[in-house]
Formats: structure tokens, C-alpha cells, sequence
């Protein structure tokens, strides 16, 4: 069991069946941290990176019973925590999770925050952790753009992306909702809009066209490559709307956009590899995470030509996206050149499509109301789909030129 991708694939799938969600919730809540353990880099607080029950765990030799090693899997339970809520209006639930809630944000703050500079980063402390702990994982996942290795630790761009959403959304549950602690939801209004401020001001670079940063290192140095996360960004809101269309433009240039989809990495960082695990490949997660944030600020047409490259990359895999595939061009070869080791089938890759479909039709919950604002694709005509889950009920909503219904199935 892995903690980030689980929350992922949960948010991609939300409105299809709140079970999986649920699930997810309550099994990482079972597994947070409640003490300082180096080894497996836990901490009070702290959301799971890993599960494993192999020889070298029971022995003790390995660290994954469970391990901890990751900096966004927190505030990603928290997100998730939210749309539930959205989704479902289960009071209940949140009640039920109000002391892991709290937990999570004494985490951000007391233990995501390492050197009290108000953004959240990361270091392993075990000698058999993760070098890198956000969801580039892999050693040389982050990079300057002369391809020199960052010292720790590292506050990667969208760790705060994300934690600046979660504190939004357990503001909203705080005030408005289940949690009802209004001084908790000032705090963290104040809280988020003060990282918002200070996030734009020292991660920005106004090179090469402007860009976000990948992070900053130990050294607070500006960590220059051009990636896809800051796709992620637009996805937790975090981008003033006038840098919106900047980064919308970096992500879908031809450095980024290979024609099935946003590479990791640019092809103008001296790092990048077409197969590099990290440093130049395609994710059809990272893309679903992306085009539903250019839709967020407004950018549909660009959102679509991402979404419409993966479906057409589907269809040269029998309909089923794998973990990754390579970053060449389009033109390169009439079908995505795979990457050799990808998980096929993969649980965050198959949610992909499903949060494709959500962000082509604009379909979102708010206000214990579903909200439909679609913008399909040239060619897409008609789009029905049928007992979506919302409130308790199942819905049948359907989209064609000239028609937008939504109806209790």
C-alpha cells in the first residue's frame, strides 16, 4: 500500500464511488504517525509513504512496516478528506477523524516545517530512507537545470501547493462544516493566504519566460529546472491568475508537450532523458492533475489537448494507460514509446481517464449541489454518464451540443 498514490487515485475517482475514498481515509488514518522514529522516518502526524511485508521488513532491516518517507502524503489525506466531504456530505466521517485532522496539521507545521521557515520540506533521517520525498521520488528526480543534485533538504513547489489547499479546505470544514471551529478557520485562512504571499515572492524566476522553481534547496538556492509540477500548482490554486497563463504557455510549449502528454522535465534542462524515470517521461497522473488545473484557471483548450494526446496514447496500449511512458516527440513514432519497468495496469494511471472525463465535463460538487460547466473536445458529440455517485444518490448526466442534463438515476 502506498499512501500518496492511494490518495491520488481516490480524489481521480471520487465522483464515480465514495467507497474507495472512504476506505483510503480511514486505513491511512489507522497508520499515522505518533512518535519520533528515525528509522522509518516517522513523526507524529505523518500520512504513510509505504506498506511492504517482505523478509528484510520482518527482520527489521528494511523500514517499511510501516515507512514514512514522504513530505506530501499528509496534506494530500487532508485534500482528500475535503472533496469526501464535498462529494458525500458525510458529517459523520469527518467527525470521526477530527483528532488525525488535527494531527496532520500539527504535522505541517511542527514537522513538515523542519527549519521554521514556512515552507514544508524534506530529509531522511533513516540510513535506508528516500533521498527524494515528494512524488519524484527517484534519486536523481530532482535536479538544477545544469543537472547538478540539490542538497537537502528540499521544499519542493508543489509540497506547498498543497499544503496551502489543505489548509483551505479544513478552513471550509472548520467553518462551514462538519469540524465547527471558527478560530481554527481564521488561523488557517491567515495561514494559507500568508504562504501564498511568500510562495509566489521566493520561488518565482523570471527567466526563460518565467517559471516556478522545482523547489528550493537546503541552502534556500532556487532549484531552476522547468517541470511539470508546477502543473500541480494550478491544481491546489496557489498561482495568481496572471502568472496563470504563463505557466499554462511553459507546460504546453514544445519543450513540455511531447504530443501524448507533459514531460517531467524540459527538454532544455540538461537532465532530461525521454527515459529517465523522472527526468523527462510521461505520467498520466501528473497529466490528469495538470489538465484538471489549467481547467481550474479558465485554460479548457489546453486542459483538452492533453486530455485528448492520453486517450489517444490509451488506445495504442488496448485502452489501458500505464505507469509512464517515454517523453519523445509525437512524431518520433506513431505510438508512445513505453518505459521499459512501467506497472501495467497501475492504480493512479487507471484513474487518469476517470478524472479526464470530470474535468472535460466540468463536473464538480459544491454547496451540496453538482455543478456542470463541459467543454468537450472538437469531434466529442455526445457524452452520457450514467449513476455517477453525489449526496448519497446516483445521477445520470449527459453532454451534447446544445444539451446539459443532470438527473437522479
Amino acid at each position: 500500500m502506498f499512501g500518496r498514490d492511494s490518495l491520488i487515485t481516490a480524489y481521480q475517482t471520487i465522483c464515480f464511488g465514495p467507497r474507495l475514498t472512504r476506505g483510503a481515509l480511514r486505513t491511512l488514518a489507522r497508520y499515522q504517525g505518533d512518535e519520533v522514529d528515525d528509522f522509518r522516518d516517522e513523526e507524529p502526524g505523518k500520512i504513510i509513504h509505504e506498506v511492504r511485508t517482505g523478509e528484510l521488513t520482518r527482520l527489521g532491516i528494511k523500514p517499511y512496516d510501516p515507512y514514512y518517507g514522504t513530505a506530501d502524503a499528509t496534506q494530500l489525506w487532508l485534500i482528500l478528506l475535503s472533496e469526501y466531504w464535498r462529494w458525500t456530505r458525510d458529517d459523520e466521517l469527518v467527525r470521526d477523524l477530527r483528532d488525525n485532522v488535527h494531527a496532520a496539521l500539527r504535522w505541517i507545521d511542527q514537522y513538515g516545517d523542519r527549519d521554521r521557515d514556512g515552507y514544508v520540506e524534506y530529509a531522511t533521517r533513516s540510513p535506508q530512507g528516500l533521498g527524494n520525498q515528494c512524488w519524484r521520488d527517484s534519486w536523481d528526480g530532482v535536479q538544477f537545470a545544469d543537472g547538478t543534485i540539490p542538497v537537502l533538504p528540499i521544499a519542493t513547489c508543489e509540497l506547498q501547493g498543497y499544503t496551502y489547499d489543505a489548509k483551505l479546505r479544513i478552513a471550509e470544514l472548520a467553518d462551514s462544516g462538519p469540524l465547527n471551529d471558527p478560530a481554527l478557520a481564521q488561523r488557517l485562512l491567515a495561514e494559507a493566504e500568508e504562504l501564498r504571499a511568500r510562495f509566489n515572492r521566493d520561488f518565482w524566476i523570471e527567466d526563460r519566460g518565467g517559471y516556478y522553481a522545482i523547489g528550493l534547496d537546503g541552502d534556500k538556492r532556487k532549484i531552476d529546472s522547468m517541470t511539470s509540477n508546477m502543473g500541480h500548482l494550478l491544481w491546489s490554486g496557489i498561482v495568481p491568475e496572471d502568472r496563470a497563463a504563463i505557466v499554462a504557455r511553459q507546460l504546453m510549449s514544445d519543450e513540455m508537450f511531447s504530443g501524448w502528454g507533459v514531460r517531467t522535465v524540459s527538454t532544455a534542462d540538461r537532465g532530461y532523458n525521454p527515459i529517465g524515470y523522472h527526468m523527462g517521461t510521461v505520467w498520466p497522473h501528473d497529466n490528469s492533475l495538470i489538465a484538471h488545473g489549467l481547467a481550474r484557471y479558465g485554460y479548457r483548450h489546453e486542459a483538452n489537448r492533453i486530455t485528448t494526446a492520453m486517450l489517444d496514447a490509451a488506445q495504442c496500449s488496448n485502452f489501458r494507460l500505464p505507469e509512464v511512458f517515454s517523453g519523445y516527440e509525437r512524431t518520433f513514432s506513431r505510438i508512445p514509446v513505453r518505459y521499459p519497468t512501467a506497472c501495467d495496469p497501475q492504480a493512479w494511471a487507471s484513474g487518469a481517464p476517470l478524472l479526464f472525463l470530470r474535468t472535460m465535463m466540468g463536473l464538480d460538487a459544491r454547496d451540496g449541489q453538482l455543478v456542470l460547466d463541459p467543454a468537450l473536445p472538437e469531434g466529442y458529440g455526445r457524452m452520457l454518464l450514467a449513476g455517477t455517485n453525489a449526496f448519497g444518490k446516483r445521477w445520470d448526466i449527459e453532454i451534447s451540443e446544445g444539451l446539459t442534463d443532470i438527473r437522479a438515476a
